[in-house]
């Protein structure tokens, strides 16, 4: 698989994670489940994945304006246990945001852009690394939190959505 592959398989189980969401309670959505420091219910969790993916590929690779600039209920999208409060629509409204950016981007991709360096001033100093390896990066994030958020569903109760590769896969 490539990163257009991967990132297109992203999208159809992300569906299908928005669909079980959207028929879970707000107030399990919005309960502390996680007592860590950057998040403490799934609704953070669920800001989270897109922050990210918006922040590498906004301000690290492409050096422009995050898209969360354009979403009021996120302006900032800082990390943390913020965003309980948050309708679940408005949390989603902006992931499809950045979504729709990404998939725009990913189709101007060239061998050159993916090799091109981008360097990141980052809590371990300046870094160097390559499109193609953010991009990885960002979709593995993805995949290991929303993993995280259907084990966070089913401890509570929520039966989540299948989400194996395998159920995506076009059969032979």
């Amino acid at each position: 698989m490539n990163l257009s592959e991967t990132y297109n398989y992203l999208v159809r189980p992300r569906r299908d994670l928005w669909t079980s969401l959207e028929v879970t309670p707000d107030d399990l959505l919005s309960r502390p489940l996680l007592d860590g420091a950057r998040f403490h219910c799934i609704k953070d969790l669920v800001l989270h994945i897109p922050a990210v993916e918006d922040s590498w590929l906004h301000e690290d690779i492409l050096r422009d304006q995050p898209v969360w600039d354009r979403v009021p209920e996120v302006a900032g999208a800082q990390d943390g246990p913020y965003f309980a409060q948050v309708p679940l629509s408005s949390l989603l409204t902006y992931w499809q945001a950045v979504e729709a950016s990404t998939l725009g981007y990913l189709g101007t991709l060239t061998p050159e852009e993916l090799a091109r360096q981008v360097t990141v001033n980052g809590s371990r100093g300046e870094e160097h690394f390559t499109v193609d390896g953010l991009l990885w990066h960002v979709m593995i994030h993805e995949m290991r939190h929303t993993a995280q958020i259907a084990t966070l569903l089913r401890l509570s109760g929520v039966k989540p959505p299948f989400l194996d590769l395998l159920n995506y896969l076009p059969a032979q």
